[in-house]
């Protein structure tokens, strides 16, 4: 344990000088997309916990991420920004001047999506597979329409502007650690074996003396406050958003990262994030058209997403359970990988 420990600090040091590097030489539009890869790592372990650790087929992350958005936003906008954002119908009193640092605002954000979470988890979550899965896209679309029309709190269709760009490297990335080890340590605790017992077998677990409903609403509360965290994140990233913003195709590319990545791997889920997040990128060329000497290629709006889902189809056909399946990277298999022909040279 403490060799493991000390490996995972030099680990993190590492990252830490890697993001001070790249954040010093890459330009804004790469910067951007690693953020935006970190805060898809948050996005995705969470919702992993959810889907993949407990076995609860929910759809309602991008309605968690909606609530921390909005929160962090109105909570760091200066009172100048407010007005003007809210020229049409004035925003609500209590809101106009109360203003946050960028830390406590995504704290309040992750705890008022988790607040949300335990609304929606009291009916929905003694539903099973799919009605758990249409009961919780419906109240995804639920928050969003609230969202669209109460225009003194969210300033409604309109959206928010001119968010503090406070994102950064340092904090998409510190929270993407934060939240890869905290579920890290969930996981491997007595409340992790829970969940998966539960995922395995409800009857069983049940009989085991496990309270289902607990645990579930345990596991739902932790997933949607990382989802608001991340969806803080994207705000004050992206500097602005709107409702249209969190519509069900977010929670869809959540759902490709952790089944890619594997269903109950949180190692799956970073790599799956990396890996989505870049390559949606890197085949924007197939939507705007490139040119290659002489001959121009027209792009074919659509295309990049066709290309993209045949790659997955392809991938997923490869790997039925996903590139990890249920399996983590551990210091343990590194090393003992490492050591065996050490072990065998020694021999011969």
């Amino acid at each position: 344990m403490k060799r493991n420990t000390i490996l995972t600090l030099i680990s993190l040091a590492i990252l830490a000088i890697a993001i001070y590097f790249i954040d010093q030489n890459l330009d804004s539009y790469k910067v951007r997309i690693l953020n935006l890869c970190a805060i898809y790592v948050i996005l995705a372990v969470s919702m992993n916990l959810i889907n993949g650790f407990t076995g609860l087929f929910s759809l309602g992350h991008a309605g968690f991420m909606a609530v921390g958005a909005y929160t962090t936003a109105i909570l760091t906008m200066p009172q100048a920004v407010k007005l003007q954002n809210f020229f049409m119908v004035p925003i609500a009193k209590p809101l106009e001047t109360l203003n946050l640092p960028f830390l406590p605002a995504l704290f309040v954000g992750g705890l008022l999506a988790a607040f949300v979470a335990f609304l929606i988890g009291a009916p929905v979550l003694r539903l099973k597979g799919d009605y758990l899965a249409i009961a919780t896209l419906g109240f995804g679309e639920i928050i969003r329409v609230i969202f669209t029309n109460t225009q003194t709190i969210t300033n409604g269709a309109l959206g928010l502007k001119s968010i503090p760009n406070t994102s950064n490297l340092w904090w998409t990335f510190g929270f993407a650690a934060f939240t890869v080890i905290f579920i890290a340590f969930l996981i491997n605790s007595s409340y992790g074996r829970a969940l998966k017992a539960i995922r395995e077998d409800e009857t069983a677990a049940q009989s085991m003396g496990i309270n289902l409903f607990k645990h579930k609403m345990l596991s739902f509360m932790v997933g949607a406050f990382f989802a608001g965290i991340g969806g803080g994140l994207l705000g004050n990233l992206l500097g602005t958003i709107d409702p249209n913003m969190f519509r069900f195709f977010l929670t869809y590319n959540l759902l490709l990262m952790i089944i890619l990545g594997g269903m109950g791997s949180i190692t799956g889920s970073i790599i799956s994030a990396f890996i989505i997040t870049i390559a949606t990128e890197v085949l924007r060329f197939l939507d705007d058209g490139m040119t290659i000497g002489s001959l121009t290629i027209p792009g074919i709006t659509g295309l990049r997403m066709v290309v993209f889902s045949a790659l997955l189809m392809i991938v997923v056909l490869f790997f039925t359970q996903g590139l990890m399946g249920t399996k983590e990277f551990t210091w343990n298999k590194l090393l003992n990988r490492s050591q065996k022909p050490l072990a065998k040279g020694g021999r011969s």
